[in-house]
């Protein structure tokens, strides 16, 4: 009996790489209190394989930047992808961070690292015909818990209270608020108060300082703020000041958390050796999805939960299959930008069942 043929798999050759630099005004200008942002940027990037598929990848900036990660990429990095195999996320990641290496580790090198890899990642998945989640195998297929972000210090305190009582009423059970940089330490106090006392007892609040603070103040603060039932005290010192984390860890009952600030496993490596932090926020800008789920795996084994900075609608994927995933984080500011927005429903999200990461930038902002 003659063998049976096997189809061919459409072939995972890279043959292109193409970036797109947007500018896109903010629908309502945020005011982080580091200034009003009136326009969001994005550097886009697009893989396509000899098969017929692309895949997309994008960062966004708040501190500009980008044209600098496009010159990485054409200079160093897409010359190490064209002509490669698009299922060789690991070596290709690897590559980039080899040639990188002496230039890089940290900044604009990684932060092109990662916009390619999100890329190569959703070809992959592509031609996979799975949804990202499913290609890395589902640690979690229901919906995911999902918590109200963006009630910036720089709208006051009334703003904050009016932004959360907006999240609230749309069915979110948890919203985070700011204090540090603009407001004193009276102020931050009277603000956090007033939150609790507008949401009352059933709605969790975290708090992120922003690495406004040292040791020396973050100490008496997340004291003050115990008896305001507080989720999680974010970044409350600098990304760096590693013993500051664990002194303020110590000297208080609330969660202390962070890592949206820090360049992957080896910058985190500080709160594996002496853990003190129950939940960690990597940043998919600072590695990619690779690393960022090898992030993941080390936290695993010392107990400690993943809370991914922003990008809800990517970091579901990621948060689906990790067997450590805790909350993700919604700002909902670029909800409009997308061909199929991924927005949650009271307080969770579900999870997309199209192939790769299923995002898509709407084509007329391209044009």
């Amino acid at each position: 009996m003659a063998a049976t043929a096997h189809p061919r798999s459409a072939d995972t050759t890279i043959k292109a790489l193409r970036l797109h630099l947007l500018r896109i005004p903010f629908r309502v200008p945020i005011k982080t209190g580091l200034g009003l942002r009136e326009q969001r940027e994005f550097i886009v990037a697009e893989v396509e394989t000899a098969g017929g598929v692309v895949g997309m990848g994008y960062l966004q900036s708040l501190a500009g930047g980008l044209p600098a990660v496009a010159a990485c990429v054409e200079e160093l990095l897409k010359p190490l992808l064209v002509g490669q195999d698009v299922s060789h996320v690991e070596r290709l990641w690897q590559a980039m961070w080899k040639t990188t290496y002496r230039i890089g580790r940290m900044g604009i090198a990684v932060l092109a690292l990662s916009l390619l890899d999100i890329a190569l990642w959703d070809a992959l998945a592509k031609h996979a015909g799975l949804p990202l989640y499913r290609l890395w195998g589902a640690a979690s297929a229901g919906p995911l818990p999902i918590y109200g972000s963006g009630c910036f210090r720089g709208l006051g305190g009334d703003g904050m209270i009016e932004k959360a009582r907006r999240y609230v009423a749309g069915g979110f059970s948890a919203i985070k608020m700011q204090v540090a940089h603009i407001h004193t330490l009276e102020e931050d106090h009277t603000h956090v108060r007033r939150m609790r006392e507008a949401l009352g007892d059933g709605i969790e609040i975290m708090i992120d300082v922003n690495q406004g603070w040292t040791a020396d103040v973050a100490i008496p603060m997340a004291r003050t703020f115990e008896q305001y039932g507080i989720y999680w005290l974010e970044e409350p010192v600098l990304a760096h000041d590693f013993e500051g984390y664990r002194r303020v860890a110590a000297a208080t009952s609330l969660r202390i958390v962070g890592g949206e600030s820090h360049f992957g496993r080896w910058d985190l490596r500080p709160f594996f050796e002496t853990p003190c932090v129950p939940i960690l926020q990597p940043d998919v800008m600072n590695g990619g999805l690779t690393e960022l789920r090898k992030i993941a795996t080390v936290a695993d084994t010392w107990g400690i939960r993943i809370a991914p900075h922003l990008y809800h609608e990517l970091m579901a994927h990621v948060v689906a299959s990790i067997p450590n995933g805790s909350w993700l984080e919604y700002m909902g500011w670029n909800d409009d930008l997308w061909v199929h927005p991924v927005e949650p429903e009271q307080s969770l999200l579900h999870l997309p069942e199209r192939p790769g990461h299923g995002l898509a930038f709407k084509p007329e902002l391209f044009r």
